[in-house]
């Protein structure tokens, strides 16, 4: 049950309001409050935060929890826990499940699914055609009256312009965001790895980057033509953040995310044939990397998702080429992204903190993102200097599948609180 806590003695960090002090933080009846508008007898359960930060629940915008269809690589249950256990208070679940959530029914199921056995909130998106298979429209609008917040084919893309062109006319009208993974099937058909250096070496089938930056290009035209909300997923190429940069500078409705493995990783990460490395999109060069850097700190790229695909580990113990894409990424999202931007001085806690909550909050229109006074109480608290090593076999998430196994990580969520009630606590 949610009570009444004082956060003392930590970094608050609120990036809605620029707030960054050190202080008390209170919550009372599952929300933030201003002490002074309470009795003055009021008893608090005190949680000392003292050298650690007081962040706004984290906001993971693309995630698989496999359910319905798939309850062997993940739940809504045991994907939830591993979201608190990464600090995330919300995740956005995509609709690429057993049936694809095309329909209101399936939208209904999930969210009943979520309050009776999620421990975080979650966000369902609908898919943009039947059967995720980009030939007729679905029901977007009973979708968006069932309560999706985005749509999205995720796993596939749309490759009929004419099509696309007609889903994004409705997106408009309905207020949705499209989320789209950007593939164009006739280049990428085929491919494992990325094309270049590392696909030669290893004798793997190339992924070329025009495969992405085809369908960025042709979506931000789109979206240009009809005014609809275009959000491109896990970006990877210098190319599709160059196309993105431009387009924003035209005023385009256009925002953009990034996995950490595509902050962290290059496509040398795969000389050892390990299908813990191999993602969709493929890992890049290490000028994609750079760029993709460049384009998180510079906001060209809004925020990062971890893209948290769960696979079972016999799925993953076989050749290459036929091992599925996805790795997990709730629990070692928060990690990795502080070892590539906080630790090499990209940016600070305010911006990552920011980039993980405030601003995938304000994309897509959900609660969140601020330790307001009044603001439900979700809430992360993390400690920014303790070290450990990420181990797979003590994932909350039903997969192991990571390339992240081994690291030496520096930065840990220690607590997380959903509507003032303790859901994780380390």
């Amino acid at each position: 049950m949610s009570g009444f806590y004082r956060l003392s003695g930590g970094r608050i960090l609120d990036p809605s309001c620029g707030r960054d002090e050190v202080g008390d933080l209170f919550v009372a009846g599952g929300r933030f409050v201003d002490p002074v508008s309470l009795p003055a007898e009021t008893s608090w359960e005190w949680i000392d935060a003292s050298g650690r930060i007081v962040t706004p629940g984290l906001i993971d915008a693309h995630v698989h929890l496999r359910e319905p269809g798939e309850p062997q690589k993940e739940t809504i249950a045991s994907g939830t826990r591993a979201a608190a256990a990464g600090g995330f208070t919300a995740v956005v679940a995509m609709p690429n499940t057993r049936p694809p959530a095309d329909q209101p029914n399936t939208i209904g199921w999930i969210r009943e699914r979520a309050r009776e056995q999620g421990v975080v909130r979650v966000y369902p998106t609908g898919c943009l055609s039947e059967g995720r298979k980009g030939e007729k429209l679905a029901p977007l609008a009973s979708l968006r009256a069932a309560g999706v917040v985005a749509l999205t084919d995720d796993g596939g893309c749309i490759q009929d312009a004419g099509l696309m062109r007609r889903v994004m006319e409705y997106a408009a009208m309905l207020d949705l965001p499209i989320l789209e993974h950007c593939e164009e099937s006739s280049v990428s058909a085929g491919g494992v790895v990325h094309e270049g250096y590392w696909s030669a070496v290893l004798g793997l089938r190339g992924w070329p980057s025009l495969a992405e930056e085809l369908i960025v290009s042709r979506d931000i035209l789109l979206a240009e033509l009809t005014g609809a909300r275009l959000h491109c997923q896990h970006l990877s190429s210098a190319g599709s953040v160059r196309l993105v940069r431009e387009a924003k500078r035209r005023g385009v409705r256009v925002t953009a995310e990034v996995t950490p493995h595509h902050l962290a990783l290059t496509d040398e990460a795969l000389a050892d044939y390990d299908t813990n490395f191999k993602m969709n999109p493929p890992l890049g060069s290490e000028a994609d990397r750079e760029a993709l850097r460049e384009g998180i700190v510079d906001g060209t790229i809004d925020f990062i998702a971890s893209d948290h695909a769960p696979h079972c580990s016999f799925e993953k113990e076989v050749e290459f080429d036929r091992a599925p894409f996805g790795i997990v990424g709730l629990e070692t999202m928060l990690a990795v992204a502080a070892e590539t931007l906080v630790k090499m001085k990209l940016l600070d806690w305010p911006g990552l903190v920011a980039r993980l909550s405030t601003i995938p909050a304000r994309v897509l229109g959900v609660p969140g993102g601020t330790l307001a006074a009044g603001a439900p109480a979700d809430l992360a608290v993390i400690d920014p200097n303790l070290q450990w090593t990420v181990n797979p076999q003590a994932f909350l998430s039903r997969s192991r599948n990571t390339p992240f196994a081994g690291w030496e990580v520096q930065g840990r969520v220690m607590l997380t609180m959903v509507e003032g009630k303790i859901v994780w606590r380390l």
